[in-house]
């Protein structure tokens, strides 16, 4: 039956005329992220995802976090109107998180202490007025956005993708892994067709972090918001999972960066310049490891999953060698980056950046 109704959903999928990359790339790649915009690490993490011969961007999918899902659609493809990129697909996809809300958040910071983001549900801020579900979108500063959402979802675009092009599709994960889980349940052979995870998160010895730096860095956002889906997606078949963690608090986007990018005068610099935010370059780190994996210059393996039950501890990342990791519980190793080449990072940034420019 769910084989059938599979190929009932992938037969429908063939219709909307989502267009399967050229065969002659090499690489096969799916972002999906919690895009705030407009500016910063979410919008500026597929920047390293364009122009490159090596890279076929299949589609960007969306998920609550950051900010409402509705809002980080529009500033990503205002941002692919700007690089004239809108041949890339991006699919809209989960408005909340599977089990985590609003009044479950609000209760858990009276109890166990204030969260430093909260992304849509009051960033920086207080969450006493957030709103239980989305609401409408409001005024962009970006500009109104006029490329058109894929109409698939997107837990049916990657679905889709790794069906395609079986154990070759890179899914790179920069947000809370809502649409991932999504894709899981609804086909238990998702994560073991793809080629591998690249994700943003998991962050280790976080109290100490908070107390020592800047407790918004240390707070683990994607994992916090929905820690039902990372759980999910983390103890999934994976060929191969690289979790993106501390190193990726260690380097910034500073006024000097910036100023590089700008010295090329292009649309996307002058967006990026316009909107800059000195903040760790998270997700644009993310993306560079999945597409180009010799960045890292050390790793080590562990067995990691997210903590799913109530209490303080709710959302945070556990991890333990393979000789005490327990057993019979799905969990699968991860790749845990430790450091890695910063200086051809920032100088491949910088390039990509200022070469991001489409011709469409």
């Amino acid at each position: 039956m769910r084989r059938s109704i599979l190929s009932a959903l992938f037969a429908a999928c063939a219709l909307t005329g989502i267009a399967s990359a050229a065969p002659a790339a090499p690489g096969y790649y799916i972002q999906d992220n919690d895009y705030l915009g407009p500016g910063g690490s979410d919008i500026q993490s597929v920047i390293p995802l364009l122009n490159r011969d090596n890279v076929n961007l299949l589609a960007l999918t969306v998920t609550v976090g950051d900010d409402w899902e509705n809002a980080e659609s529009a500033h990503l493809r205002r941002f692919l109107e700007i690089a004239k990129q809108t041949q890339i697909p991006v699919a809209d996809g989960a408005t909340l998180p599977l089990v985590n809300t609003v009044a479950a958040t609000r209760l858990r910071e009276k109890q166990y202490g204030t969260i430093p983001w909260k992304g849509a549900w009051g960033g920086l801020g207080s969450i006493d007025k957030t709103p239980a579900t989305q609401p409408a979108l409001g005024k962009m500063p970006d500009g109104t956005a006029h490329m058109a959402v894929d109409p698939l979802p997107a837990a049916m675009v990657l679905i889709k993708a790794v069906h395609d092009h079986p154990h070759q599709v890179t899914i790179i994960a920069a947000g809370p892994l809502t649409n991932l889980a999504l894709a899981i349940r609804l086909d238990p052979t998702f994560a073991a067709t793809a080629k591998q995870l690249v994700f943003m998160g998991g962050l280790l010895d976080s109290s100490m972090m908070s107390v020592t730096g800047n407790a918004d860095f240390a707070s683990d956002f994607n994992m916090i918001a929905d820690p039902e889906a990372a759980h999910i997606a983390l103890t999934a078949p994976w060929a191969s999972i690289t979790c993106v963690g501390n190193v990726s608090n260690d380097i910034m986007m500073t006024h000097e960066l910036m100023n590089r990018i700008a010295e090329k005068k292009t649309p996307v610099t002058e967006y990026l310049q316009k909107f800059y935010a000195p903040l760790p370059l998270w997700d644009e780190l993310t993306s560079a490891i999945a597409v180009e994996p010799d960045l890292v210059t050390k790793s080590v393996d562990a067995y990691m999953d997210i903590n799913t039950a109530p209490g303080m501890d709710y959302g945070h990342a556990h991890v333990w060698p393979e000789a005490t990791a327990p057993k019979g519980m799905g969990l699968q190793k991860v790749k845990l980056v430790q450091s890695v080449d910063t200086k051809r990072f920032i100088n491949e940034f910088v390039a990509q950046a200022q070469n991001a420019m489409g011709t469409h």
